[in-house]
Parts: structure tokens; C-alpha cells; sequence
């Protein structure tokens, strides 16, 4: 369990502690420092009837912490435990509440070394200081204050060495020991030259104390199988002035505890147990507090901050070190640690009989379990190859049942209490290697109904009509029973094996596989859906655009709605069988919505580019200008007005321009657009102004064009050839008739002529010997180009060049003419 770190900050304020001085209290701020408030409140009468109780349960008179605000004597001089004023305490500190929210730091060392004055300074606690001018024993038994008005108890422990007590050092051991086991942090408060000394440095306590923390604290736990207890020593070297550098004495220290730790005698549980395991060791210095008092306050206030901001490297209250104990059972726990202490009861050996059965029962054990993992090692293979095994169950309590029963045959003769204890044991062991086998089986099974359940979904999907609800339906159903089926052959008693994880995992996988195949179903019908979207706009949108009118772009934008209402519908219709959310229709309609208006946009600017649009104008105005009202071709005479019908073309042609330009409709669509699509507003202007002015500048050259054209056939048709001549060339030319007719020869050729050209049209020849004929001139000429190129270079070619002198001259009398390339 981890520790209740919101109960930590949950810690409630409590009124501040103060300095007991004589008879008169000064209050105490959180740092330590005398407060000048004189506005502490008494202690109520009955608080301190009760601090002055009597502890009936000990038999005579304890009396413990009177008149002593935020402290409690917990453990008293004559080594009584105050457990029920302990809960007071906690009580009146708003402390009851804080769970696992707690922390406890005791401190121990040397008699008048400065311990209380230190907590004080640290935690702002109250506990009694020595008075300078007499050097006599402050601390007597173990108080108990709250610190830093957080849920911090801090024990001030009575001080070792003391002339008091003299060569008494039991409370001395009990006290250092309670500390170690109960405290998260230990503080040893110790001077400088005390560094490197056995007994003023009280290495010979702890050696003591750390020995008989081993045997009665930490091998019950080893024994047990819990996990170790960690507790943090941390070394406060006093009036430190840096002659000697602080990593040598904390070397020193080191190697003093190593020392004592390797000289123990560790019980057989801990045989290799590390000081390192048990404990960390930490470090600080302080200078002189009187001769250093600036300095002094600077390492308070530093060592001050590792206990309590958590962001600090060297923060003391870890995890690690909390003793698990919850608060309101605080008092009841180091109740019961003071009484183990004070009984110092070692824990009870077993018998010759009991280790003889302990033996015995671990080799049986050891080999059931061996002859149990050889038989299960063949079914591995197969599970690992992912199949389900279908008598896995039974295999795996059959084999159970015979390793128990060769352990119960030859261990049931020896102590019952071991034979038990280790037969419950072995079942663990083999249950635990039993687990894998039935975690594997677990997941080929699930992986196994997946896969089907995919595949069933799949070939329900294939038909023509199908309810993809029910069918979900149905083969979860399945699936989950089959699970069901298996797993209740799989589940062995005397396990605590559950597949109710595994078996929702398995729902929930299946249903991912329904909702991806419902997402691709639906993704494929929205995309057949944009195809047929598409198909359907193009041809009414492209008719709707060739006939310019005022009502063009309303036509167009009806077509699209009428895409859109059909499309939608085709989608409700095959989505019933999905079993989708409306949510999800919304948006898949209006995912259909923006294609149809991106496939509009994209058809009208396919229809209105440049090319397009200006071959759309020039039909357009041919159709005026070259056609009359009645659509009859018109053959301009000299008598026609021209003019004002190119004019009359064109004007109307060029208004076409602008109603091209922008989308006008009555009615406008509503259309937000996203960041692939433009909206309405950023879409109905189809055409930019510069586009417009050069449609009509090309327009323009264009039905000039036409125009020159049609003024040219008007002129050629008006320059006819007079009746008269041909009367002139009959008569000239029949001497010439006659002589063609009388010849033979001529008239043959002539009637040869007269049958190719009948034979030529009549069989549509006249294209292809046209084509037949230009190619060959195209040959001939080429040809002859060539040659004359051969003949022209040949004279340069047969002499060497003279020399540049004489160049000049043979130029001028042999220079001919030369053709260009291209001739």
C-alpha cells in the first residue's frame, strides 16, 4: 500500500507551541524563534487533571507532562507508557484524521549536547532547554511534541552518559532502541571532537542497540516475508569549524558503523543482510551555536529545509522510512514496541522435530514440484505456437493432484503444523507455475474468438440486406459463451484465478472490431455515395452553364441541393442496417454535404476557365452573328447590315462576362465551409477582374476576327466574273474542243481522265491520294535539297583551304550563291 500522500497536505494548524521558562510560557514561532506575543492561551483546568492522571493499569502514580502545552512525556523516567494521554494529545492536535499523512523524527545523544535546543530550532517545538548556568540533566524518559504545525512527532529522547543515571545504561539501550524501531529518522547529535571516539561518539550504544534490533524486530519480518524496515540515521556534527574537511568524518563515521555492523552475531534469516538494508546514513554540520550564531542559524535554516520541502535532493521523510502504521493505531503500536522492549523476548526457536519436518517436507516438495514442471513443460510449446488447448483444465488439476498426492504420501508422516504449512506452500508454488499456462491459454482464446468473431462479421456484411445491430448482437453473444464455456473448465479451485478481467477485455475487444467494421462499411458507403454525388452533378451542372440566363446559377444551385437530398437519403436508407448514432448520421450528411459543394465548385471552375469559358463566348456569339433569328446561316450581301449585328453579337456576349463573374441566385445555400472548403461568401465570386477584362479583350480579337472574316466573303462575292467572258472563252477556245474530240488519242485519254476522276469520287479516294501525293512532293523535295546541298559543297570539300593571305581573292572569283538550311 502506498503511502497516504493527500493526507500529508491535508494536515490541519494547530495553535503554536511555546517555551516553558519557570513558570511563564513564551510562545513559539514555527522556526524556532521566541515569539514577543503574549497571547498564548492557557492550558484548560481539565487538560492538565488529565496530564496529571494516575495510570491505574501500571498499579501507582505517573506523573506525566503538567502544564506542558503541545508536548507529551510519553514515556516517563521509570519507563512507564502513557497510551491513553497519547490520544488525547492526537486528538487535540487535529491529528486523529491524518491516516498514513504522518512523519516521526527522534533525536539521540550525549546529555547536555544541545538535542532539545536543536528540535526546537528545527521544529519549533517547546521541549526544555538546559539552563547554561548549570550543567544537569533538561530530558528525562521520551517527550512527544508536534512539530512545525504539520503532522510531524518529534521525540526528544533522554540524553545518554548522563551522571544521573550513571553506569545504568538501560533506558539508555531501551529508549535508543524504541527510537530505531518506531522513528522514520533517528537524529545523533554529536559534537565534533566526539568524531572518531567509541564512547563519546555512543558507537558502543548503537552497537548494543543495532544487535538487539536485528533479533527482535527485523528477523520476524526476514522470516515472514516482509519486506525490510529502512530507517534514516542522520548524523548532526555540532559546532563543526571546518578544520577537518566534513567527508572525512563522515568516512569515519561510516567505517565506525561498518565495523560495528560486521562484528555483529546475525540471526540465520539475516545472514547476509547489509547495514545498507536496514538503515541510510546521512549528514550535516553546524557551526558553534553562541560563537557562530549567524552561521549557526544559516545551517538551521538549510538543514531545516530537508524536512520539509519535498523537492529537496536530501529530503528526510521518504517513503521508504514510513513505518505503515495509521495514526489513530499510532498509540496502541508503540504501546506494544515498549513492552517488547521492556520483555526483550526473543522469538521462540522451533523444535528438533519441527526442523527435522521443515527439512524433510522441503526435499518432498522440491521434488513433487520438479516431477510437476517436467510434465507441464510439453503442453508450453503448443501455447506458445497460440493454440487452445482443449483439455488444458484437466491437465493442469490432474497433474496438481499428483504432485499433492506424492508430497502427501511422504510428508504427512512428520509434524502436522509443518506438513500443513508446507503443503499450502506447495499448492502456491504449484499454482503459480500453473498461471502462465493459464494466462496463455486465456490469451489464445481471446486472440482465437476475435479472429472469428471478425470473420463471421465479415460474411454476415457480404449479403444484400442484413441488421448490423443484430448481427453484432448475435455473435458477441456467441463468443462470449464460448468464452464462458472454456474458461469455466479452466478456472482450478484452490486458486484465486478469475477471468471476469479477461472476459470484459474480450467484450470490449470485440466491440472495437464491430465498431471498425461499421466505421469501414460506412466509410465505403459515403464514398460511393461522393461518387455517385459527383456523377450526378457534372452533366446537369455542365447544361445548366451553357445556357447563360438569369436564372443560370440558380439551376446550378438547385442541382446541387437535389444531389445533396438524394444522397442523404441513399445514406439514411443503407445506414438503418448500421445501428448508427445520430450523431453519427449528422455528421456523415454533412461530410456529404461539403463534398457535394466542393464537387460543385470544382465542376463550375472546370467549366469556367479560361479556355472553356472564352470557346463558350465565341459559340455564343458565332450563333448570333453568323446565324439569323430562324437559325438559318446567314450569306451577307452588300445590301446586309453588318455592323449593327456584330455589334448587337457582341454587347450580348460580353454581358455574359459578369453573370459568369459571380454567383447570383434568388435564393443563396448556407454554407459555413472548413479548412479544405471555402464558404459561400468566399465562393460565389467564380471569376476575378482581371480574369473578366482578359475574357474580353480575348473575346474581342476573337469576334474581330469573325468579323474581318465575314467582311471578306462579302467583298469576294461581289467580285464575280461577267457573263460575257465565259461567251469569249467558248468561242476562242472551240478550235481546241474540236481537236480533242476528232484525235483518238486525245479523246482517250481524255475519256481516261474523265473515269479516274469518276472512280476517285465515287470511292472517296480523293483524301487519301491527296495525302499520298503531298507526301511524295515532300520526299522530292527533300531529296532534291539534299543533292543540291552535296553538289553546292562538294568544290570546298575537294580543295584544301589556302592560305589566309590568298583567302580574300579566291573568294571573290569562285563565290557563288549559296540556299539557307531551310530551303
Amino acid at each position: 500500500m502506498e503511502r497516504d500522500e493527500e493526507a500529508v497536505h491535508r494536515m490541519p494548524v494547530a495553535t503554536g507551541p511555546s517555551i516553558v521558562t519557570g513558570a511563564h510560557e513564551v510562545p513559539v514561532m514555527a522556526s524556532g524563534i521566541p515569539s514577543t506575543d503574549a497571547s498564548e492561551p492557557e492550558v484548560p483546568p481539565e487538560t492538565l487533571a488529565r496530564t496529571a492522571s494516575v495510570s491505574a493499569d501500571a498499579g501507582h502514580d505517573v506523573a506525566i507532562g503538567l502544564a506542558q502545552p503541545n508536548r507529551l512525556q510519553l514515556i516517563d523516567e521509570d519507563q512507564h507508557f502513557s497510551g491513553a494521554l497519547f490520544h488525547d494529545h492526537l486528538s487535540q492536535w487535529g491529528m486523529l484524521e491524518a491516516g498514513f499523512g504522518y512523519d516521526i523524527c527522534a533525536v539521540l545523544g550525549s546529555q547536555s549536547t544541545g538535542k532539545s535546543t536543536l528540535l526546537n530550532r528545527l521544529f519549533g517545538t517547546n521541549f526544555d532547554v538546559m539552563d547554561d548556568r548549570a550543567r544537569q540533566q533538561t530530558t528525562k524518559g521520551i517527550w512527544l511534541c508536534r512539530g512545525m504545525d504539520r503532522n510531524v512527532l518529534v521525540m526528544d529522547v533522554e540524553g545518554t552518559d548522563g551522571r544521573e543515571r550513571g553506569e545504568d545504561q538501560d533506558f539508555e539501550r531501551k529508549s535508543a532502541l524504541f527510537s530505531l524501531a518506531t522513528a522514520e529518522c533517528v537524529i545523533v547529535n554529536m559534537w565534533e571532537n566526539q568524531v572518531g571516539l567509541f564512547q563519546g561518539a555512543n558507537m558502543g550504544l548503537l552497537k548494543t542497540v543495532l544487535d538487539v534490533n536485528l533479533t527482535l524486530f527485523q528477523v520476524g519480518r526476514a522470516r515472514a516475508g516482509a519486506p525490510k524496515e529502512k530507517t534514516l540515521l542522520l548524523f548532526v556534527i555540532r559546532d563543526y569549524i571546518g578544520t577537518t574537511p566534513l567527508a572525512n568524518l563522515e568516512s569515519t563515521i561510516r567505517a565506525d558503523l561498518q565495523r560495528i555492523w560486521a562484528s555483529l552475531t546475525k540471526p540465520e534469516a539475516l545472514a547476509g543482510a547489509e547495514l545498507g538494508d536496514f538503515f541510510d546514513v546521512s549528514f550535516s554540520a553546524l557551526p558553534h551555536k553562541v560563537l557562530q550564531a549567524k552561521e549557526f542559524d544559516e545551517g538551521i535554516a538549510q538543514l531545516q529545509r530537508r524536512f520539509i520541502d519535498r523537492s529537496d535532493p536530501q529530503y528526510v521523510f521518504q517513503t521508504e522510512y514510513h513505518k505503515r502504521i495509521p495514526i489513530d493505531g499510532l498509540p496502541h503500536y508503540l504501546e506494544s514496541v515498549w513492552e517488547q522492549i521492556l520483555q526483550n523476548k526473543d522469538l521462540d526457536l522451533p523444535t528438533q522435530q519441527e526442523l527435522l519436518a521443515q527439512f524433510r517436507c522441503d526435499e518432498i516438495a522440491a521434488a513433487a514440484a520438479a516431477a510437476f514442471a517436467a510434465a507441464m513443460t510439453a503442453l508450453r510449446s503448443a501455447l506458445d505456437a497460440g493454440q487452445v488447448l482443449a483439455t488444458l483444465g484437466v491437465d493442469m488439476a490432474s497433474h496438481r493432484a499428483e504432485a499433492l498426492a506424492v508430497f502427501d504420501k511422504d510428508a504427512s508422516r512428520y509434524h502436522r503444523g509443518v506438513y500443513a504449512r508446507k503443503r499450502a506452500d506447495l499448492l502456491l508454488q504449484l499454482n503459480a507455475v500453473l498461471l502462465p499456462f493459464f494466462l496463455a491459454q486465456l490469451k489464445n482464446l481471446h486472440t482465437k474468438l476475435a479472429s472469428a468473431f471478425q470473420q463471421a462479421m465479415q460474411e454476415g456484411t457480404r449479403g444484400a440486406s442484413y441488421d448490423f445491430g443484430r448481427l453484432v448482437e448475435e455473435h458477441v453473444a456467441h463468443a462470449l459463451a464460448a468464452f464462458d464455456a472454456e474458461t469455466q473448465r479452466l478456472v482450478l479451485p484452490d486458486t484465486d484465478w478469475s477471468v471476469s478481467e479477461e472476459r470484459m477485455h474480450l467484450e470490449e475487444d470485440l466491440r472495437a472490431v464491430a465498431r471498425t467494421l461499421r466505421a469501414d462499411e460506412t466509410q465505403k458507403l459515403a464514398v460511393r455515395l461522393e461518387k455517385d454525388i459527383r456523377r450526378h452533378l457534372a452533366e446537369p451542372i455542365e447544361a445548366a452553364l451553357s445556357e447563360p440566363d438569369a436564372g443560370m446559377w440558380d439551376r446550378v444551385l438547385g442541382v446541387w441541393r437535389d444531389a445533396c437530398d438524394r444522397a442523404a437519403a441513399l445514406y439514411r436508407e443503407r445506414a438503418a442496417h448500421l445501428n448508427t448514432t445520430p450523431d453519427e448520421d449528422a455528421a456523415t450528411v454533412g461530410r456529404l454535404h461539403m463534398v457535394a459543394w466542393r464537387a460543385l465548385l470544382d465542376r463550375v471552375q472546370e467549366s469556367t476557365s479560361e479556355t472553356v469559358l472564352a470557346s463558350r463566348l465565341r459559340a455564343f456569339f458565332e450563333d448570333r452573328f453568323r446565324y439569323d433569328a430562324s437559325g438559318v446561316p446567314r450569306v451577307w450581301k452588300p445590301s446586309d447590315d453588318m455592323d449593327d449585328a456584330f455589334v448587337q453579337a457582341r454587347d450580348a456576349t460580353l454581358a455574359l462576362i459578369p453573370l459568369y463573374a459571380t454567383m447570383q441566385p434568388e435564393t443563396p445555400p448556407t454554407v459555413a465551409g472548413d479548412e479544405d472548403t471555402p464558404s459561400w461568401d468566399e465562393a460565389r465570386r467564380v471569376l476575378s477582374e482581371r480574369r473578366c477584362a482578359e475574357l474580353g479583350r480575348r473575346f474581342r480579337r476573337d469576334a474581330d476576327a469573325a468579323y474581318v472574316e465575314a467582311k471578306r466573303g462579302t467583298v469576294s462575292s461581289m467580285t464575280q466574273v461577267p457573263w460575257w467572258m465565259y461567251v469569249v472563252l467558248i468561242v476562242l477556245g472551240w478550235n481546241e474542243a474540236m481537236a480533242v474530240l476528232h484525235s483518238p488519242v486525245y479523246f482517250t485519254l481524255l475519256c481516261m481522265v474523265l473515269a479516274s476522276a469518276y472512280v476517285v469520287w465515287r470511292m472517296n479516294l480523293a483524301g487519301p491520294m491527296l495525302t499520298v501525293t503531298t507526301h511524295m512532293a515532300r520526299e522530292l523535295r527533300a531529296l532534291g535539297e539534299q543533292q543540291l546541298r552535296v553538289y553546292l559543297d562538294a568544290p570546298s570539300a575537294a580543295h584544301p583551304a589556302a592560305p589566309a593571305t590568298e583567302a580574300r581573292p579566291a573568294v571573290s572569283e569562285s563565290a557563288e550563291p549559296r540556299l539557307p538550311a531551310s530551303f
